[in-house]
C-alpha cells in the first residue's frame, strides 16, 4: 500500500467536522534545534500529519528530498490548489514576510502590504489541500519562522496551536559550525557570530509571537527534553491538543512524506535514542551573547518537561536514523 494511501487511512477518523477551522501544529524557534525531529514524532500520532517545513512550497514550489511516494501526495496537493499561489512563488514573498530580517525592511511596507492578503489565502488554501489529501486533522509545519507564525495567527480559517522549540545554544552554534574545518578559525568565528546574532532576533520575536498566543493554543518546549523523555513530552503535547492519541514507538518512527526539513528526511524511519553524556563544545562567546535569554525562557509558561523518577530534567540526547527514502 503506498504511503499516501496510509496516511489517509491513519488519521481519516481523526477528520474535522465540516465548517470546523484547519488546525495547524507550529513548531517555531531557530534552526538546527530539533524541530524536524519533534514534527516526524508527531507526525507518527493518530491524527496528525508532519508536512515538514511548508514555507518552502512558496519559496522554491518543492522540497530537497524526491521519492515515488512523497512526489505523488504533494502532485496530489497541487492538483487541489489551482492558481491561488499565482505571483506568489520565489524568494521575494519569503524574504518580504517570513524572515525574522524583514522587521528592518521599513522601505517595502507597502509592498509588503500589498501582498499580504493574497498570502493569507494561499497559505490558508496550502493547509486545506495538505489535510484534505491527507486526510489529517492536524497539519504538522516546521517552518520554525517566528513572524510565519505571527501570520498564521491572523489568518481567521486556521486554529493555530503554537510550539516554541529551543535547544541549547551551544549545541546551535556547534551545529551551525560543524560543517568548517577546524583549521578555518577565522571563518568560524564570523559564522558563530552571524549564529548568536540570528539566536538574538529569533529568541526576541518568538517570545513575542508566543506571548500572543492564546494560553490553551501554545506549549514551549526545550529539545533536550524531548529527547531525554519522548513518550512523556509527546504525550503533554497531544493533551494539549486534545488528541486522546497513543504514543508512537520512539525508537522507531516513520519519517512519512515532508516537504522539506533536514537530512534526517532521507532516512524511511528515525529513533529518539536515551540521552548521552557528551556536550556541544563550549563557546565562551555563546555563553556571554545567550545568557539575557535564560531568565525569559525558563518563565515561559505552558511548558512540556521531562518527566523522571527524580524529578529532574536531562539535558543531553541524540537521534538515530535507519534505511533510505527512495
Amino acid at each position: 500500500m503506498s504511503e499516501v494511501l496510509a496516511v489517509g487511512e491513519r488519521t481519516a477518523a481523526g477528520d474535522p467536522p465540516a465548517g470546523e477551522r484547519l488546525r495547524v501544529v507550529y513548531v517555531m524557534g531557530a534552526g538546527h534545534s530539533g524541530s524536524t525531529i519533534l514534527g516526524v514524532a508527531l507526525g507518527n500520532c493518530a491524527g496528525c500529519f508532519y508536512a515538514g517545513e511548508v514555507d518552502e512550497w512558496l519559496l522554491k514550489g518543492s522540497g530537497r528530498w524526491a521519492g515515488e511516494e512523497r512526489t505523488r501526495f504533494w502532485e496530489a496537493v497541487r492538483g487541489e490548489l489551482g492558481d491561488v499561489e499565482q505571483g506568489l512563488r520565489g524568494e521575494a514573498v519569503n524574504r518580504l514576510i517570513e524572515r525574522s530580517s524583514a522587521i528592518f525592511r521599513l522601505g517595502e511596507r507597502r509592498q509588503r502590504g500589498r501582498v499580504l492578503p493574497r498570502y493569507r489565502r494561499a497559505t490558508e488554501s496550502l493547509f486545506a489541500a495538505i489535510a484534505n489529501v491527507a486526510g489529517a486533522s492536524y497539519v504538522i509545519d516546521t517552518s520554525h519562522f517566528p513572524l510565519r507564525a505571527r501570520q498564521l495567527q491572523r489568518i481567521a480559517g486556521i486554529e493555530l496551536h503554537l510550539v516554541f522549540l529551543v535547544r541549547d545554544p551551544q549545541s546551535v552554534v556547534e551545529s551551525n559550525v560543524r560543517e568548517l574545518s577546524p583549521h578555518e578559525v577565522a571563518e568560524r568565528r564570523v559564522r558563530a557570530l552571524g549564529t548568536n546574532l540570528g539566536l538574538w532576533l529569533t529568541q526576541l520575536l518568538s517570545i513575542y509571537v508566543f506571548l500572543r498566543q492564546p494560553r490553551a493554543r501554545r506549549m514551549f518546549l526545550r529539545y533536550e527534553d524531548l529527547v531525554a523523555d519522548p513518550q512523556g513530552v509527546l504525550r503533554q503535547l497531544l493533551d494539549h491538543l486534545g488528541l486522546d492519541a497513543p504514543l508512537p514507538d520512539t525508537s522507531a518512527l516513520a519519517v512519512g512524506v515532508p516537504l522539506e526539513g533536514n537530512r534526517l528526511l532521507a532516512a524511511e524511519t528515525i529513533s529518539i535514542k536515551a540521552p548521552r553524556s557528551e556536550r556541544a563544545r563550549s563557546s565562551r562567546l555563546t555563553t556571554v551573547l545567550q545568557r539575557p535569554w535564560q531568565l525569559p525562557l525558563a518563565l515561559l509558561r505552558p511548558a512540556a518537561r521531562a518527566r523522571s523518577a527524580s524529578g529532574s530534567t536531562s539535558r543531553s540526547g541524540s537521534t538515530s536514523r535507519s534505511g533510505r527514502a527512495g
